[in-house]
């Protein structure tokens, strides 16, 4: 049936094309395609069974059959997949114009079941990619040395911060620049994972970076030829500002950030800390564990966050309250301030423990987890939404701030001068009773 039915299809095909001398070529290499058509189904059954395998095991739990008819019929693994995969190799192998990587057209087809859900957040990494994303994660990549945000309105990647000490830093990016083209490249509307992805590469290779810098109403566009370098990622910064105001800032909420926010916290408590500042402007989020254990350092006794999956299954994640912060603090955040960093601004809200300052977050309420396959690559899904203590699900909301202050770029251009962080320590100095400023 699997070889009539190519039969067939490769007839009608050639017929198109109008040419019967590729019809004879498609008869010699009948038996080779239908083995491939057989591969390829293999491969796609292989690489996803570990989600097929997911998805039964909670249907099963759910006391539903996962050997009826209705569900093979709705599988993307079958017979008439395989066969048309086979055909459009076959079209692809004949008729386009450039040679393709056979590798490559086989990761495209795992990326392109992820990208059919229509999720941005959903996707297929191969393992070297995987690999990537756990270096990044120990806090060491590749790259020139800047944190990426998005800017929605825009529907480009934004520089959100610098490194110091890195190309980029050196190099003359600022942040608000707008990552308009990588490589001569336009990466307009394309996810952050994927700008940074472009940027990403080896050692001492040069990447070229066109940028839209704001300029009143217009841009500026600048090209920045930069050479990467291995970088070592802090994603947590401290200082002591006047009055004994500590001033802490989390980048991202990677594997290393507890143990850096441990370390920065134990050094402001050692200076005489009387108020804490925590910047959370520009962080895309991260490790949903590393930021349950921070807000564990700062809130009550009582509910962190909660998840339900699309099963109405919840899950909690509770502080037992005994080493809350217990201090005054300010909270900036912006709309790049995004999942897990929402996570934490949502919580301290709920609790009334904090002040937040800025502009309302990005509006991120759903929880990936990453999925490792057998062959090394591995899938992100999007799992289950999330949830603030008081029940808020923030997703395509954000969270607004007590206190709205819009980012003046201009200012800080110019003046280096931080507007957002002024407020938010006059704020501090209010309500530790100092009124002579910063």
């Amino acid at each position: 049936m699997r070889s009539a039915e190519r039969r067939m299809i490769m007839d009608n095909f050639e017929m198109q094309m109008g040419s019967e001398q590729q019809k004879k070529e498609a008869e010699k290499r009948e038996r080779r395609y239908y083995l491939t058509g057989i591969l390829t189904g293999l491969l796609l059954a292989v690489t996803i069974a570990g989600v097929v395998f997911l998805v039964r095991d909670v249907r099963a739990k759910k006391g539903e059959s996962t050997q009826t008819q209705a569900q093979e019929a709705d599988s993307v693994i079958n017979e008439a997949t395989t066969v048309k995969l086979g055909v459009l190799q076959d079209a692809i192998e004949k008729y386009y114009l450039e040679d393709v990587d056979p590798q490559t057209l086989e990761e495209g087809m795992y990326a392109g079941l992820l990208d059919a859900l229509g999720d941005p957040y959903s996707v297929y990494y191969t393992a070297e990619e995987l690999q990537e994303i756990y270096d990044k994660t120990r806090g060491v990549y590749y790259g020139i040395g800047a944190y990426i945000g998005m800017d929605t309105t825009a529907n480009y990647a934004v520089i959100t911060k610098l490194i110091e000490n890195t190309p980029a830093w050196e190099s003359g990016l600022q942040p608000g620049d707008l990552i308009y083209k990588v490589e001569g490249e336009d990466v307009y509307g394309m996810d952050t994972s994927e700008v940074v992805a472009k940027i990403k590469g080896e050692e001492g290779t040069p990447v070229t970076i066109t940028v839209a810098r704001p300029t009143g109403v217009s841009y500026e566009y600048i090209d920045f030829t930069i050479t990467r370098a291995k970088i070592n990622s802090p994603t947590v910064e401290f200082r002591m500002l006047e009055n004994d105001i500590a001033y802490i800032e989390i980048t991202e909420f990677d594997d290393i950030t507890l143990e850096q926010f441990n370390e920065a916290l134990a050094e402001a408590r050692g200076s005489g800390m009387k108020g804490l500042i925590l910047d959370l402007r520009g962080n895309p989020g991260g490790n949903l564990t590393t930021v349950v254990e921070i807000a564990r350092k700062i809130l009550p006794e009582g509910l962190v966050v909660y998840t339900e999956d699309k099963y109405g299954e919840r899950e909690e994640y509770r502080c037992d309250g005994s080493t809350p912060l217990g201090l005054p603090l300010v909270v900036l955040i912006d709309g790049n301030s995004a999942s897990a960093s929402e996570i934490l601004a949502g919580a301290i809200k709920d609790y009334e423990v904090g002040t937040l300052v800025g502009t309302t977050t990005f509006g991120k309420g759903i929880v990936q987890r990453i999925m490792q396959l057998t062959d090394g690559s591995a899938i992100k899904l999007t799992i289950s939404k999330y949830y603030t203590p008081n029940g808020y699900n923030i997703h395509g909301i954000g969270i607004a701030p007590d206190v709205e202050v819009p980012y003046d770029a201009e200012l800080y251009r110019n003046e280096e001068r931080d507007n957002q962080l002024e407020e938010a320590a006059r704020i501090m100095n209010e309500m530790l009773g100092i009124t002579d400023g910063m």
